[in-house]
């Protein structure tokens, strides 16, 4: 397989994965013309599937280092399996709940708000995770704990930012609240479940027998199969409208589906360079680089979606706040691996 040993390189794919990850949902908002959310995410999880079985027989079966796909499943133990795809069933009802806030209130209110809650406590769980491994952090905790104070002080501008357009549109803004910071609370927890289920010569903090590859997979598959007992609930509870049904779903074009599939391709992409680079720092310091989403998403919400148009005076100015502050704390926690 190949993996990333240099710290810079390993920079650069976590931002490309930052990208990814900030990115993906803007197929949702192109899909969502004519497409329920929850139609849209069965293609999500199929692009998902595909992506991460693609990189296990590609990458993750060449070069000359550690084993390949196939030989990695032969010696794998249940219990390294079991991690992986149970952190992408965590992941995956977080990510249903983050596309619901989106639906509900949009790319800039969702992802800073969930993405951001994420981003900081899954810094605190791979904090704790790289203690319990090698009983200090090899790197400047002041630095780190700085920029997870700052990305706070963001999230709750961006909740602030929210309800003053919600009011100024007459609509509820708790849905949208409660639906980001549900999601946040679940997809904190998904990348320790799977640095778990890692052979400790990959990454540091594993304590499982996978190479990142195999881990990426069972990840997908967990997502996958968790899937058909999370969204049939969301398609006859419905966050917001009528109770979807599965018929509706075959009824729709091959650019539509295409469209999800995108998405799913686009997210996981960010996940395997992710995890293909993780062995190159630690997790807290990887996890909250590769989480940096919201820093994308807001540019894409506010600016190509034009989500906060129509919003109170001085709106934006909370918005340019916000941004820069989770762009500060993006700079802090890049500099805290010295």
């Amino acid at each position: 397989m190949i993996l990333v040993h240099n710290y810079a390189l390993a920079v650069f794919f976590f931002v490309i994965s930052m990208i990814c990850w900030g990115s993906w949902a803007n197929t949702q908002k192109l899909a969502a013309k004519n497409w329920r959310f929850e139609l849209f995410y069965w293609d999500l999880s199929i692009g998902l599937l595909l992506t991460a079985t693609v990189a296990a027989l590609t990458v993750g079966s060449m070069g000359t280092e550690g084993r390949t796909f196939f030989e990695d499943i032969a010696q794998a133990d249940g219990s390294s399996i079991f991690y992986a795809m149970l952190g992408g069933i965590v992941w995956n009802l977080g990510n249903i709940l983050l596309v619901a806030a989106i639906a509900v209130a949009g790319m800039s209110v969702g992802f800073p708000i969930g993405g951001g809650i994420a981003w900081i406590l899954g810094i605190m769980v791979n904090f704790v995770l790289v203690i319990l491994d090698k009983g200090e952090f090899e790197g400047n905790t002041p630095l780190l704990f700085s920029g997870v104070f700052v990305i706070v002080i963001a999230i709750y501008l961006s909740m602030i930012s929210f309800k003053r357009l919600a009011k100024e549109q007459k609509k509820p803004s708790a849905k949208g609240i409660i639906l980001s910071v549900g999601a946040g609370l679940l997809i904190a927890f998904f990348y320790g479940l799977v640095v778990k289920s890692l052979d400790n010569t990959y990454v540091s903090g594993g304590d499982g027998t996978l190479t990142p590859f195999t881990g990426v997979f069972f990840f997908a598959v967990g997502v996958f199969v968790s899937t058909f007992v999370f969204n049939p609930i969301f398609m006859r509870f419905p966050v917001e409208g009528k109770p979807v049904k599965m018929k509706e779903y075959f009824s729709g074009d091959f650019k539509t589906h295409l469209t999800g599939i995108l998405g799913g391709l686009i997210w996981m992409f960010g996940m395997v360079v992710s995890f293909m680079s993780a062995g190159a720092s630690n997790p807290a310091i990887s996890y909250a680089l590769s989480n940096a989403a919201p820093v994308v998403a807001i540019l894409w919400g506010v600016f190509i979606w034009k989500e906060f148009k129509g919003a109170p005076k001085g709106t934006n100015s909370l918005l340019v706040a916000m941004f820069l502050l989770f762009l500060l704390g993006l700079v802090f926690i890049t500099m805290s691996n010295t």
